[in-house]
């Protein structure tokens, strides 16, 4: 028994003529004929009365078909139901951002996406990436933004934009000042890291072709923030590696050195599980993230991506 066939069986009762019948479905008349008989064949029951003008159901067959169009009529209001969950912007929905990720890139996107989407609200919370992907696949959260691959079967990951890893150094340093540095140059003992469980520390430490030996800083800090260990750098107490969209404005270039091509970066994307069909909203935030970013970062034609986990 197939959907076509009770399509079938539906026209015929409407128009009570097989030539009729065929033509509303767009099939020829042996062609509708067969499906009517395999479906009765199949059934073990006969839905039409075949020797009277017009044709008529049976008795049984008038269950049938007033069943069949129950199914049809449901089906059509299904699909009316994933169209609308798919295409629709309108309600609430749980954000998450990693923190590295937060101060550079809500106050720019955010703007542009509440007033093109009036209709939805964002309820934004700062998670580190495991958290966030925990939250992700128990459903407390809708949608996240990370860094990627993740590779988790359960959690589906579309790519936002790439964005450079850049070396910080105090105002003036002489280090690498007529170089391009890579990554093989950094040593571990100078570099001024964020606290364990952010993915912008694994991602640090992995660029490292060099073990730490010792520590010549006279102090630990824990933090996760960047802006943090950018104030430490300007006082000259070592050097740390920063997210491009976290250098803005003439005195933090005064600061950076870029790496040598291919330049090192992390995969900005957002996150969902699998399941999650709102395609329109994810489309949409992505949209705002992208036109909202500064010139010149985007996906990159020669870049190395750096993997954290």
């Amino acid at each position: 028994m197939t959907l076509q066939q009770l399509e079938y069986i539906v026209a015929l009762d409407s128009h009570r003529h097989f030539v009729k019948a065929a033509n509303s479905c767009f099939v020829t008349q042996p062609t509708l004929t067969m499906q009517v008989r395999k479906l009765e064949d199949e059934i073990g029951i006969q839905l039409f009365e075949r020797t009277k003008k017009p044709l008529v159901p049976t008795h049984a067959g008038e269950y049938f078909i007033a069943k069949s169009r129950q199914i049809l009529n449901d089906i059509e209001e299904l699909k009316a139901f994933v169209s609308d969950e798919v295409e629709s912007l309108d309600g609430e929905f749980k954000l998450a951002i990693i923190p590295t990720l937060a101060p550079y890139v809500l106050p720019r996107f955010l703007p542009h996406f509440l007033k093109a989407y009036p209709n939805t609200k964002l309820l934004i919370q700062e998670q580190t990436t495991e958290l966030m992907l925990d939250s992700l696949q128990k459903g407390t959260i809708d949608l996240g933004i990370l860094v990627t691959p993740v590779d988790l079967k359960s959690i589906r990951e579309i790519p936002v934009f790439n964005e450079s890893f850049l070396l910080y150094l105090p105002e003036g340093s002489e280090e690498f000042k007529n170089q391009n540095p890579t990554p093989q140059d950094l040593d571990p003992d100078e570099l001024l890291l964020l606290e364990e469980g952010h993915c912008f520390r694994a991602q640090t430490l992995s660029l490292c072709q060099k073990r730490s030996t010792r520590s010549e800083q006279g102090f630990t800090f824990q933090s996760g923030s960047i802006e943090a260990l950018k104030q430490l750098v300007q006082q000259n107490l070592g050097y740390t590696l920063v997210p491009e969209l976290a250098v803005n404005g003439e005195e933090n270039l005064k600061h950076i050195r870029r790496f040598a091509e291919p330049q090192p970066t992390r995969e900005v994307s957002i996150a969902v599980h699998k399941s999650f069909t709102k395609e329109a909203l994810i489309e949409s935030l992505r949209e705002s993230i992208q036109v909202t970013l500064p010139e010149g970062l985007d996906v990159k034609n020669h870049f190395t991506r750096i993997k954290w986990k």
